[in-house]
């Protein structure tokens, strides 16, 4: 009996049985790539291991990478199960060997991880890259534990190959309300007042509490068991890249990385070895070019939690004779 979706479910589910013209959009690469030209915008099959080896070397400006986390999971008729310590630094060592030569020598990689898969990744991606940061997200999901602290928090790890590299302050600022607004001489300090309220665009942490986790009735959900936010992915590419940039995800998944690159004007480059995330992936990104929206991300702004109101005006308005402070107009 074929289950039936609510009305409102806009999870992406599409079976292999009656998704075969996306997977014909998608590439398998079995012999060397002198340049990315004819890959680039496309979804490979295939197993990074192997495929990493066909590409050429220094030749994407961001990866973005979500390896399976150290856990015994299911995806969709294949399982990671859960390795000893030793042999999972010993897998990220290898795929890290994999990738880190594609990039640019301005180049920088994301790699996403669990708190637990975080102490072993931290300490392994010091071997091949420059470190610059360990950024924690809030991923409230989740009834919680009997006898432990919920699980609400997961890591990203910022590295560089080289000091010199792409970081667009400005494009990734959140704005956030004004709760005790400060003026001088009677004016609004570094803060914007308009008729729905008072604002700042803030200077991003390296603490995320602004990321709403894909939901059955979000156009961007899907039925991976592990999804990552467009919104998540969209705070990396802005900040680490710039437009006509290639980025780089080995570990696809159902396409997120490569839905955001293209809805901000990126080139993009994923490689996933699962026939029905691939079907998927190329299902969105079709979607993503009548759909170029990022929840949570409007006019060039990130915005905090529960503001949809405001996401709605789009942009601010401004009384009359004001104008935006200049360290507060949108990027």
């Amino acid at each position: 009996m074929t289950k039936i979706k609510a009305r409102r479910n806009k999870t992406i589910d599409t079976p292999l049985t009656e998704g075969r013209d996306y997977l014909e959009r998608c590439l398998r690469i079995d012999k060397p790539v002198e340049d990315l030209g004819g890959c680039l915008d496309k979804t490979i099959i295939g197993d990074t291991f192997e495929v990493t080896g066909f590409l050429p070397e220094g030749s994407v400006d961001l990866i973005i990478a979500d390896p399976p986390y150290n856990l015994t999971k299911s995806y969709h008729g294949t399982t990671f199960s859960r390795q000893t310590t030793d042999d999972y630094e010993a897998y990220t060592r290898s795929w890290l060997s994999a990738v880190t030569p594609l990039l640019k020598e301005e180049g920088t990689l994301y790699v996403c991880c669990d708190w637990e898969s975080s102490l072993i990744i931290g300490r392994v991606l010091g071997e091949f890259l420059q470190i610059r940061n360990r950024i924690t997200w809030q991923r409230d999901k989740g009834r919680g534990a009997r006898s432990n602290w919920k699980n609400n928090l997961e890591d990203i790890w910022f590295a560089t190959k080289s000091d010199r590299y792409t970081f667009n302050l400005d494009a990734v600022k959140v704005r956030r309300k004004v709760v005790a607004p400060y003026r001088a001489d009677g004016r609004p300090k570094d803060w914007v007042e308009s008729d729905e309220g008072n604002y700042r665009d803030t200077h991003p942490s390296n603490f995320w509490d602004d990321i709403t986790i894909p939901f059955w009735s979000m156009a961007e959900n899907t039925a991976h068991p592990t999804q990552k936010s467009e919104k998540l992915v969209a705070k990396m590419i802005l900040a680490s890249s710039n437009p006509g940039d290639i980025v780089l995800d080995p570990f696809l998944g159902s396409g997120t990385s490569s839905v955001v690159a293209k809805k901000l004007g990126r080139h993009y480059l994923g490689i996933e070895r699962s026939e029905q995330y691939c079907l998927w992936a190329e299902e969105r990104l079709q979607g993503a070019g009548t759909h170029p929206q990022i929840q949570g991300y409007v006019d060039g702004v990130f915005w905090e939690r529960n503001t949809l109101s405001r996401q709605k005006s789009k942009k601010p308005r401004v009384p009359p004779g004001k104008q935006l402070p200049k360290d507060s107009e949108n990027p």
